[in-house]
């Protein structure tokens, strides 16, 4: 089983849990984040597991940088097939309170940094369907059931993550003919950091409206990524949305 590919990481769903289990499934991982020494740590841990994973520093809100890492994976490792993209945050609030820089950064990060490397890799990628042993390519994206339901205080990100799952249904339609499997993965509430950078009455609000929630866990979304890009060529796994139990 021999998969190249690249994981953009931040808040959202723990992107170093789905680098762990793909790299354990065989695949060559290209970490992608704007911090270098946190994703140098997992790709020397994922080497101590024989492994094999390379840590890139790489802002992918910007198109050019974005380019440049695919460009690296596709030379480093000869072609690129699969690709997640896990990068995201988010900022709720009063709207008339909130700082138009932290729209900007969430539409950044949430919306243009998905569509720069997106970009970038689907030639590769339609390549690597056409040529590969696997004979089919992935595209994973995360967005969130803020992207099926909008919520209070919530609409730059709803905006993103609703983009996120429509932009990845269009993909998905696109490119069926020829291989490329785009998929979709909803989260609900989920232990991340991606909860930190709210103002603090938001993080109370949070914090009480789900008090009697049990989370889920990171590599809960990741053993989600991992069954959308193992699953044999003859199925495409368009969206997944996964919920705590106890979650409404």
């Amino acid at each position: 089983m021999c998969r190249h590919g690249i994981e953009g990481r931040r808040h959202r769903s723990g992107g170093h849990h789905h680098a762990r289990r793909l790299a354990a499934e065989g695949a060559a991982v290209v970490l992608v984040a704007r911090r270098q020494d946190r994703i140098e740590v997992l790709a020397k841990e994922i080497a101590a597991h024989d492994g094999r994973a390379v840590a890139s520093t790489a802002d992918p809100t910007d198109a050019d940088a974005a380019a440049a890492v695919v460009a690296i994976t596709v030379e480093r490792f000869g072609r690129l097939d699969i690709l997640v993209n896990a990068a995201g945050v988010m900022f709720t609030g009063d709207s008339t309170q909130a700082p138009l820089r932290d729209w900007e950064q969430v539409v950044g990060i949430n919306v243009k940094g998905l569509l720069y490397v997106t970009k970038a890799a689907l030639p590769h990628l339609v390549e690597a369907a056409a040529t590969s042993p696997r004979r089919v390519a992935d595209v994973v994206n995360i967005s969130s059931v803020a992207g099926r339901f909008a919520i209070p205080s919530g609409a730059v990100y709803n905006a993103t993550k609703f983009g996120v799952t429509a932009a990845t249904e269009a993909w998905r339609q696109e490119y069926a003919r020829r291989d490329v499997r785009f998929s979709v993965v909803e989260p609900g509430l989920t232990e991340t950091e991606l909860f930190v950078h709210q103002q603090q009455a938001v993080q109370e609000r949070m914090a009480a409206r789900f008090a009697d929630v049990e989370k889920l866990h990171a590599d809960d979304i990741a053993e989600a990524v991992e069954y959308v890009v193992t699953s044999p060529r003859r199925r495409a796994v368009a969206e997944i949305v996964i919920r705590p139990t106890d979650q409404v």
